[in-house]
């Protein structure tokens, strides 16, 4: 075995004392910035075949590093909200062991929509789909009644559908009506969602934007009554939800998330404004809001601990008795839906907390009203590319140079390369957090960090290579004397 691996160890060994070792740490440093830029490739240049290619055979080689990164900017400095100009209505355990199981019957959600519209919100948006007839609708019942009761049969059909009234809760207050986007039909999805005009300036975004063939979305006859329609969806990586869709395509058409849906309908605006160029999605807006975004019209998202929202709650049940402060709902964008255990869409935050869907929603709003966005742009991938370059090259260049100030330091102080090496790297950690908080710019300093340190591990390598040479030339010249004393019968020198 071992005469096996020793031709391979001894070309290993070539190549690392070639050049002083400047020919690997070139393709080291060459190849990890092809394989970083794979995982995150810029949207305003087309990728060629080979780089996605080498993006499927390594998909999590920077990406999970950078999640992760970016995941901790935030939980060293989260988000304090300023304001609440959202309001959540949680069907919560109290609702539902004073009010009944879900799914509650639609007349019963129609008494909860209007007692929250008596309060005047500026919008209602429902985190709820309900693509299914109420199966306890007085029409439903009579279907169900022996032929002997076709007097109590006829009585009930004589009385409105629960959807009837429902649709006309939500024709009456200002409604949205949620709608779960699906990449595989079911018996109750559709392909089409009647939704608010998108108008956009530019270019065509549908080719960037997340694509959806399917839609779980409530009756017709509730979405004609309802004042508007929006996605629910969010996007998860590894579990978590980091950034949030502004609009998404369903089919050949772009639709709006809830959001921003909301916001239309709050500002009385007749469409959302989308503007993009060739490189994707620039901004989402309505009336004079305007949400910068990435490419694929998404956000990523600057979230608050949950600790600090809990006072946006307000239980169902609490509205239903009329025993809420009219404070908490007058002139607020009011979300409903479900918290109580077991019925409840829960979700991992880059926070590592776990939240119930809805809670999401309301910090894409809240995070608009504060206008505090973090930000992505491609240019910013370009210039950390062009700073780990610039920085590897510069370590190529410079430190196998012998005589170089840094060598002589090295020779002097042994562990000084370690101690500086921290240093630098904790640095760089520091400008990359602080820019992080005074910018909202989401910089890779994983990236940064692991391709330098690979460059000089090749060095490193190298010196090693050379100092274990150097080691085995002495003790073989030991040896040898100390044979050739053997031989002549000479006492071994000093």
């Amino acid at each position: 075995m071992k005469r096996y691996y020793d031709p391979w160890l001894a070309r290993i060994r070539s190549l690392l004392k070639a050049g002083r070792g400047r020919p690997v740490a070139l393709v080291v440093l060459f190849g990890l910035s092809l394989v970083n830029l794979s995982s995150e490739w810029p949207s305003d240049i087309a990728r060629p075949a080979f780089v996605g290619a080498l993006d499927e055979a390594l998909p999590d080689s920077f990406k999970t590093a950078r999640q992760i990164l970016f995941d901790q900017y935030q939980r060293r400095f989260p988000r304090k909200p300023t304001a609440q100009p959202v309001t959540i209505v949680e069907i919560d355990e109290e609702t539902l062991a004073t009010v009944g199981q879900w799914p509650w019957p639609r007349n019963r959600l129609a008494s909860l929509i209007d007692a929250i519209a008596a309060l005047k919100p500026l919008v209602i948006g429902l985190d709820i789909y309900m693509p299914e007839p109420d199966q306890t609708s007085p029409d439903k019942v009579a279907g169900n009644l022996p032929e002997t009761a076709a007097a109590l049969a006829e009585g009930l059909r004589a009385l409105p559908s629960h959807e009837a009234i429902l649709a006309s809760s939500l024709r009456a207050a200002p409604t949205i009506l949620g709608a779960a986007a699906l990449d595989h039909p079911t018996f109750t999805t559709s392909t089409d969602l009647r939704s608010a005009p998108i108008l956009v300036h530019g270019t065509d975004p549908l080719g960037h934007v997340q694509r959806f063939d399917y839609v779980l979305a409530s009756l017709p006859e509730l979405q004609a009554a309802a004042h508007g329609q929006a996605m629910l969806s969010v996007a998860l990586e590894q579990g978590v939800v980091r950034h949030i869709p502004l609009i998404m395509g369903l089919g050949e058409k772009l639709v709006p998330s809830l959001p921003m849906e909301m916001l239309r309908l709050a500002t009385g605006s007749s469409a959302i404004d989308v503007f993009a160029d060739a490189s994707g999605v620039q901004a989402v807006g309505v009336a004079d809001v305007l949400v910068p975004t990435q490419p694929g019209g998404d956000i990523w998202l600057h979230f608050a601990s949950i600790r600090s929202t809990l006072s946006r709650y307000v239980s169902a049940r609490d509205i239903l008795q009329g025993t809420v402060d009219p404070e908490r709902i007058r002139d607020k964008l009011v979300l409903v839906g479900l918290t109580g255990t077991g019925v409840t869409d829960m979700r991992t935050t880059a926070l590592g907390e776990l939240v119930p869907g809805i809670e999401i929603q309301a910090q894409v709003i809240e995070t608009i009203f504060e206008g505090r966005f973090l930000r992505r742009p491609a240019w910013l991938k370009w210039a950390e590319s062009a700073f780990i370059m610039a920085v590897g090259l510069l370590i190529i260049w410079y430190v196998p140079r012998t005589q170089s100030r840094f060598a002589v330091f090295i020779r002097a102080v042994p562990k000084g390369s370690t101690v500086l090496g921290l240093f630098l790297h904790l640095l760089n950690l520091l400008c990359c957090f602080f820019i992080f908080v005074r910018f909202g710019l989401l910089v890779d300093a994983a990236s940064i960090f692991i391709i330098p340190s690979a460059v000089m591990g090749c060095f490193f390598s190298s010196a090693l290579l050379h100092a274990d040479e150097q080691t085995r030339t002495e003790a073989a010249h030991v040896q040898g004397r100390e044979d050739e004393n053997d031989r002549t019968g000479k006492a071994p020198g000093p």
